[in-house]
């Protein structure tokens, strides 16, 4: 009979509780064999592809590494290293050379694709407003590995180079319609951040479609700047332009004037309006709306003029002098896309700037991405990036206007 009082046989009953545990408890570092299984699957996924890659060479040389047969068509000649990114990790390879004949791999010409594919695709999200650090991350997911910055540099510097022989392209057909903006974002200059305007040119060619014909480096919107834009457009071939649609800017109008002279100009409806809207008190607002929509309502310009003329009279007995004195002196240059030279069927699409409204929202989304830019060339070839990929496909091949109707006098435009 026990006594289980006894501290000694109480020992002995419950041994396993009372003795003390081994401290040899074995302890697994996580990221130790991660990173030794990664590698393990390296060297393995490696060892398959060189023994693929020697299968290809005995298949075109038509024997075995050592084999002495009368079908031989070529010799090993030795091996040279390449490296593959894979989601595996970098692969070493030895690539075997042929003497005799050319050996070309699918194996390597299968993930140099895909390499290639994955390279670019990151690029474009990248140019798309992707910011590095996401690129970064999902270089790692489809990887298992960061995109160097070396290759990011090199893919970027040829990507660049594309944009400028883009940018700078000949001009070869005819754009009678041209739609111009500013797109602002900030720059450094010396030390300080200043907003710049890189200016944008849309063209709608003689076939109706829009092509983007014109990007420059940030400036400020006066004459020179604009003088010097749309000069460089000329030079490049810029030829038939029948109208010239943009904001209300003294420097764009003079130089549509002096270096398009057959071409006319047509202030942004939108923009008009809103600017006429900004002179008039909150309470006649809705009234003030409403009559700007009726004046551009009217089929004729003549009517047209009119009704400008009975709204501002109307405006001026409500005592709304600022806004009836703006809407005297802009609805001139507001309302010539009622000339009789420019088709019924366009007036709607030629009248404001609209459609150059995406892509400068884009391009504003991208660039507040990035914040302040170091120099304008950087800003320059992301602003150019962005406006490829947002106008590419159906922006541009889907037709915008039937130019048909405007005859054969598009020859005569400047």
């Amino acid at each position: 009979m026990y006594d289980f009082h006894s501290p000694k046989q109480k020992t002995a009953i419950g041994s396993q509780e009372t003795e003390p545990r081994p401290s040899n408890i074995i302890q697994i570092d996580q990221n130790l064999l991660e990173t030794r299984l990664d590698r393990l699957v390296a060297e393995k996924v490696a060892e398959l592809l060189n023994a693929m890659l020697d299968a290809e060479a005995d298949e075109i040389a038509k024997a075995a590494k050592y084999e002495r047969t009368g079908e031989r068509k070529a010799y090993r000649a030795g091996h040279y290293d390449r490296s593959l990114t894979a989601k595996a990790g970098r692969l070493a390879l030895k690539v075997p050379k042929l003497k005799g004949a050319v050996f070309e791999s699918a194996v390597i010409e299968r993930y140099r694709r895909r390499e290639e594919s994955v390279e670019e695709a990151l690029i474009d999200m990248y140019l798309a407003g992707v910011s590095t650090r996401q690129v970064d991350d999902i270089s790692q997911l489809l990887w298992g590995d960061r995109m160097p910055s070396q290759t990011l540099s090199d893919k970027l510097k040829k990507v660049y180079g594309e944009i400028e022989a883009w940018r700078t392209r000949p001009l070869e057909d005819e754009y009678p319609y041209v739609f111009m903006d500013g797109v602002w974002h900030k720059r450094s200059w010396g030390g300080h951040v200043e907003n710049v305007s890189v200016p944008v040119a849309i063209g709608v060619n003689a076939e109706g479609h829009r092509e983007v014909i014109g990007v420059a480096e940030g400036m400020k919107e006066d004459r020179d700047s604009w003088e010097q834009f749309v000069r460089s457009m000329i030079e490049r071939g810029l030829k038939g332009v029948r109208l010239v649609v943009g904001d209300r800017c003294a420097g764009l109008v003079a130089t549509v004037g002096s270096m398009l002279p057959k071409a006319r100009y047509q202030r942004c409806m939108v923009h008009f309006m809103r600017n006429v809207l900004s002179k008039t008190p909150p309470t006649h607002r809705e009234w003030a709306s409403a009559a700007l929509k009726a004046i551009f309502a009217m089929e004729s310009r003549e009517s047209a003029l009119a009704k400008a003329e009975q709204v501002a009279t109307e405006m001026e007995s409500r005592r709304l002098k600022a806004a009836a004195s703006c809407l005297r002196e802009g609805v001139g240059e507001t309302t010539t896309y009622l000339l009789d030279e420019f088709p019924d069927g366009h007036r709607r699409r030629i009248r404001t700037n609209n459609m150059i409204e995406r892509p400068d929202r884009e391009i504003r989304r991208r660039t507040r991405v990035v914040g302040g830019f170091p120099d304008g060339n950087s800003a320059l070839m992301l602003i150019c990036a962005r406006i490829r990929h947002v106008t590419a496909n159906e922006w541009s091949t889907r037709r915008y206007l039937d130019m048909s109707r405007l005859g054969d006098n598009l020859v005569e435009a400047n």
